[in-house]
């Protein structure tokens, strides 16, 4: 027995510095024009999860959700968050497999498994080293959980919502 738990901590031990040794090298790859490995997607996108879902704390929506908050909810999100994460209805040409890590989340075209609380944490708070950027140092609170109801209904919004929030053709 004293030779078994010998031979794992041993196999921890190596694959434990081996690990180290594989990141401190630089064989780890880093280029943003690469896509990452299906591992490396795997294990960093369920970190980012449940640390979300560690770290966000499930609280209602303190700003009604009625069709003038979801148009301004909408507005700020077509404005600011629709070029990585797309536009409803329409088709973007955006390559995420090679877009930064984890894979940016196409929002316009499934929606999110994020509750609407994780999706205003992550607003406010960002995800390190995605390019999700921190809006709560400078976009107030009221305006984030707008756009988080927004993105939680993005799939079923009133038709007054779409209305309004649809592009106005040229020339009208």
């Amino acid at each position: 027995m004293k030779n078994f738990l010998l031979g794992v901590l041993t196999t921890l031990l190596v694959l434990l510095v081996g690990g180290l040794a594989y990141l401190r090298l630089g064989y780890a790859e880093v280029r943003g024009d690469w896509p990452a490995s299906r591992w490396e997607t795997s294990l960093l996108g369920a970190a980012v999860h449940a640390s979300v879902r560690r770290e966000a704390p499930e609280i209602a929506n303190p700003v009604p959700v009625t069709d003038e908050n979801l148009i301004a909810g909408g507005k700020n999100y077509l404005g600011d968050c629709a070029g990585c994460h797309g536009r409803p209805g329409k088709a973007d040409k955006f390559d995420t497999e090679h877009s930064l890590f984890p894979a940016i989340p196409r929002l316009a075209d499934g929606g999110t498994e994020y509750t609407e609380a994780q999706v205003f944490w992550i607003a406010k708070h960002g995800i390190r080293r995605s390019g999700m950027f921190a809006n709560g140092k400078w976009t107030p609170d009221d305006e984030l959980w707008r756009i988080a109801a927004f993105i939680k209904r993005m799939q079923v919004l009133p038709p007054a919502v779409q209305a309004a929030l649809a592009p106005k053709e040229a020339g009208h």
